[in-house]
């Protein structure tokens, strides 16, 4: 393949194994980063590091709110022909939005706006950004369906992500663009964030300290493997085919395990693959937590044969194995 990719938040969890995966097909990526300080930056600059290994990778350090650098990124690219995007970054979190909520409206909104411009501007031929399993909230209906309604968002974060879905519309009604959605539920795994529980349980198991695990523990997410997910980008990247002059292509897919795992049950397998017993503090539930995720993916797998095939007790022991190497800790 000879496509120019542009992945950003490449220096990101999902953006990182994504761009590496797309290496290895021989694209061409040009990631983009700003590298914030929300969680250890030290860890987003390994990632890039091993990315940048690959001579057809290109990294552009650049904030997407600024006007300046999105002039940088459009010169950047100005000989591709075949060019797609996959937007993915943002300010992630939902318990960081009561500490700072300015941050999830400059990145999530403003450099939202500022990526779907640039990309209709540059006449990037598949628009493809990353939304959330939050946005359902906290509907009783489940599993969730892209179809369902979700007007009632519980987070700042969740009703930036339904925001995003809304300007893609627009852009895929009015200009013509080819978007898709993809809405992500509780990625895990190797060279993952420290801000999700399951880094921060792994940390606190392996020191002795106290998980805080809130509504008591009575909680069901939906836990999608790493590679499943980047399994699931790349057949939208892979099957894309340009719409026909006047017909809309806007797309909303789920990205999920579609099978929900009881969050004590998780902490167990966690301390299987850690060989530690937790010391567990039961708390009430936090406001904005959505309490269960369950992602339908019927019409994934339909549109894009995705098929989840990675179960919590394989990949938690492959994301031990990762994190016991890059922190350098001994059995």
């Amino acid at each position: 393949m000879n496509r120019t990719i542009i992945v950003t938040g490449c220096a990101g969890f999902i953006g990182f194994s994504l761009a590496k995966q797309i290496l290895k097909n021989h694209d061409r990526v040009i990631g983009v980063d700003c590298i914030t300080d929300y969680y250890n930056p030290q860890l987003k600059l390994d990632r890039v590091k091993i990315l940048q290994k690959d001579d057809q990778f290109k990294f552009l350090k650049l904030d997407l709110t600024s006007v300046t650098d999105m002039e940088k990124l459009t010169a950047s690219v100005k000989d591709s022909k075949d060019l797609h995007l996959v937007h993915l970054a943002a300010q992630p979190g939902i318990r960081y939005c009561a500490q700072n909520p300015e941050s999830y409206i400059n990145n999530n909104l403003v450099g939202f706006f500022r990526i779907i411009e640039y990309a209709r501007s540059v006449g990037v031929k598949h628009f493809i950004y990353a939304s959330s399993s939050s946005i359902y909230g906290g509907t009783p209906k489940i599993p969730f369906h892209v179809n369902d309604q979700v007007d009632a968002p519980i987070s700042l974060y969740a009703a930036t992500k339904k925001s995003n879905e809304l300007m893609a519309h627009v852009y895929s009604s009015v200009n013509g663009m080819a978007t898709t959605g993809l809405r992500f539920f509780t990625v895990y795994g190797p060279w993952g964030r420290p801000d999700m529980s399951y880094y921060t349980f792994a940390e606190k198991i392996v020191r002795g300290e106290a998980l805080a695990v809130f509504n008591e523990g009575n909680m069901y997410r939906d836990f999608t493997y790493i590679d499943d997910v980047v399994e699931g980008v790349l057949s939208v990247l892979d099957r894309f085919t340009p719409s026909l002059p006047g017909v809309q292509q806007y797309k909303l897919y789920n990205i999920g395990n579609s099978e929900p795992v009881h969050l004590m049950e998780f902490i167990r397998v966690l301390e299987e693959s850690l060989g530690k017993k937790a010391v567990i503090d039961l708390k009430p539930a936090q406001p904005g937590e959505v309490l269960s995720t369950y992602a339908d993916i019927e019409l994934t797998r339909a549109e894009l044969g995705f098929n989840p095939k990675t179960s919590i007790q394989e990949g938690l022991p492959k994301f031990v194995e990762w994190y016991r190497q890059y922190h350098k800790i001994d059995r």
